[in-house]
């Protein structure tokens, strides 16, 4: 049932801010860089669920990720490269994607615990953007493409760790700035 105030879980300003997130995670998919030596490319997906949980409340932020894995599971080119559907999902990259969800939710959930400061942000950015984005990344990198986890740490996270720092600087820098603006953490 929906709920025409902010409280409820599914009000029509939540699921707008979770709709408008999930719009930003694809347009920052399209920036996309392949490594020659690496299945996964750098791309801006990190970045705006670095945002999104930054900005959003925990479930509004999980539902956020949920909508753009929902539009690339039924295939729609809104992943990286312009590709689409379940076959990403359960490739190589897979792991990186599907963290998403988990990813916002424990960013967001971090950010409400106490009065948000820059160095919160980075910490709670680290965690969910980088930590965890890249502990399922990997895993599912190791299995889908048969390498040891190290090699797949290699592969799969050492060279993608400054730019995500530089995302992580960028995001909780931005976030502090639209909080205000966006007036999120209000109830």
């Amino acid at each position: 049932m929906i709920v025409h105030n902010d409280k409820s879980v599914f009000s029509l300003k939540k699921m707008t801010l979770a709709s408008m997130f999930a719009s930003i995670t694809i347009v920052m998919s399209f920036i996309s860089i392949p490594l020659p030596f690496s299945p996964v490319p750098i791309t801006g997906q990190t970045f705006a669920l670095m945002l999104s949980g930054s900005l959003l409340y925990p479930i509004t932020s999980l539902f956020s990720m949920i909508i753009y894995l929902a539009l690339g599971a039924v295939g729609i080119p809104v992943f990286a490269g312009f590709h689409g559907g379940i076959s990403i999902l359960l490739g190589p990259t897979g792991g990186y994607l599907l963290a998403m969800p988990i990813a916002s939710f424990v960013i967001s959930s971090l950010m409400r615990i106490a009065d948000t400061s820059f160095f919160k942000l980075i910490l709670a950015n680290i965690i969910g953007g980088i930590l965890i984005v890249y502990a399922l990344g990997v895993l599912q990198l190791s299995v889908v493409a048969g390498l040891e986890i190290k090699k797949a740490v290699l592969l799969g996270a050492v060279p993608y760790t400054l730019g995500d720092l530089i995302k992580v600087l960028t995001s909780s820098y931005l976030s502090l700035k639209l909080k205000p603006v966006l007036k999120m953490y209000k109830d």
